[in-house]
């Protein structure tokens, strides 16, 4: 019987092997322990054009299958040694071979043993005896199945790499552009604050110049008028000798000869002599007191015309803020148009300051002129108010001074005007920003006098406020 089993499987070996197309190679494993069986599905199957391979046990068509893997199994369930239902169950868990399509061949017509191989993965079953057609379609089928299945995952396997790779591509396309927002926001960031800087730079050299053109205009007006200024000065104090002397001349001819001539006693009633005599030394008081305002304001204008000094030098602070408070005056007392601005000065005992003082003054000029700006808009809404406290509420500016820790002095400048507003004290030392109308304001004001305090001086100058309840800018510089 065993010679008789491998004669035929020989001769099925060499028919099959003549048959072999190395380029379209599709293999048909038959494993049976029937070598009738095996004959006629070889037959079967290599008539209708298919390679075929045979195996006579389990054992051996493992071995087979794992150095050549057939394309589809036909596998018979009663077998010596390993059944089919073991062989199917070692097939299918095996990475290698689980996906090649297993057709049982059985006898057996028990639903329970179908379905058992169904379950172990088999995808069909072929019941004995076999009808050749029968085989021939099942095994087409589920060879174009296995086919279509095959190309289904490779195009999907396609498909996915093409999603994953367009993924990435997307993800790096994604990244780049990111990248290049990234560089162009920095890019633009940096050309803004270039054009800012530019900008601010600019203005200050435009300031600079004409700040020093004025501080050579002013100490040339004062230089100017202080020459004759001190020559009227001198002159009125005599004059003002000589008036008294004349006055008691006067009053001695009128004590001796009470009865004058008719053309002096005519004269001394058309002057108005008793007038004359209590009104002169007044003229000469009041002129004396205007000659001193002017002194006082040609000192102010020296102190402001050294705003072009090159060097540091050692200054009093409370005399230039005097200076400022002496130029402002006009803008501070009393008028038609307003009722005036109420300073309060508290001054701490400071040491000299090493400083640029023509430009600090310029600081202290800048934001006085401010808060007085604020307090007459202010006082404008006061006068058409129905509330009388406010109404009745003078408009204040309060300057403090004293040392801090020995090593900084601090100047602040508070009103009680109606304050600044959160989002505008953040733009409130940008060059060009400013709230006044057209004309009335360039922004280059506190943009200046933050440089002036900030970058000459290495201090600090900054605002604190809320709306309603005035605002404060205080000054801070080393005192070395």
């Amino acid at each position: 019987m065993i010679n008789s089993n491998s004669t035929t499987l020989n001769r099925i070996e060499k028919r099959n092997t003549a048959m072999i197309d190395p380029l379209n190679k599709t293999i048909i494993l038959i494993i049976d322990d029937s070598p009738n069986n095996l004959e006629i599905l070889s037959e079967t199957l290599t008539s209708a054009g298919f390679e075929v391979a045979v195996a006579l046990d389990g054992e051996t068509a493992l071995e087979q299958i794992a150095y050549d893997p057939p394309t589809l199994i036909l596998l018979d369930v009663m077998m010596p040694g390993i059944d089919g239902f073991e062989t199917c169950r070692r097939l299918k868990a095996n990475p290698d071979t689980h996906e090649i399509p297993i057709i049982f061949m059985t006898a057996l017509t028990d639903t329970i043993d179908k379905v058992k191989g169904l379950n172990l993965g088999a995808v069909d079953y072929i019941t004995k005896p076999f009808q050749q057609e029968e085989v021939l379609a099942r095994v087409k089928v589920h060879l174009k199945l296995r086919t279509l299945t095959k190309t289904l995952e490779e195009q999907n396997t396609r498909l996915i790499e093409e999603v994953e790779q367009r993924g990435k591509a997307e993800a790096a396309l994604q990244e780049l552009t990111q990248e290049l927002e990234q560089r162009v926001e920095e890019r633009t960031n940096q050309l803004a604050q270039a054009l800012n800087n530019w900008q601010q730079a600019q203005a200050m050299l435009v300031q600079s110049e004409k700040m020093s053109s004025l501080g050579q205009m002013l100490a040339g007006v004062a230089h100017e008028i202080n020459n004759p200024i001190t020559s009227i000065h001198g002159n009125l104090s005599c004059a003002s000798e000589y008036s008294r002397d004349l006055l008691k001349l006067l009053q001695l001819y009128a004590h001796h000869y009470p009865n004058p001539v008719a053309d002096i006693q005519a004269h001394s009633e058309e002057i108005d002599t008793n007038f004359l005599v209590k009104d002169l030394p007044k003229t000469f008081q009041s002129m004396e007191l205007g000659i001193e305002r002017i002194c006082q304001i040609i000192k102010s204008l020296r102190n402001i015309s050294r705003l072009d000094a090159g060097e540091m030098m050692m200054v009093d602070l409370h005399e230039g803020l005097e200076s400022t408070l002496v130029l402002l005056q006009h803008r501070i007392k009393p008028s038609s148009k307003h009722l005036g601005i109420q300073v309060i000065k508290e001054y701490g005992k400071l040491p000299p300051i090493e400083c640029y003082p023509g430009r600090l003054s310029q600081v202290f000029m800048n934001i006085l002129a401010n808060a007085i700006d604020a307090l007459e808009e202010a006082e404008f809404r006061k006068q058409n108010s129905e509330n009388i406290s406010e109404r009745n509420t003078p408009s204040t500016i309060w300057i403090r001074t004293r040392v801090m820790d020995n090593q900084r002095v601090e100047i602040r400048f508070s009103d009680n005007g109606p304050g600044i507003p959160e989002e505008i004290q953040e733009k409130l030392f940008q060059a060009f920003f400013t709230t006044k109308p057209f004309g009335k304001g360039t922004g280059l004001g506190l943009s200046i006098s933050h440089e002036i305090v900030v970058e000459k001086h290495g201090g600090q100058l900054r605002c604190v406020s809320k709306p309603g309840e005035g605002a404060e800018f205080i000054v801070e510089l080393p005192i070395g």
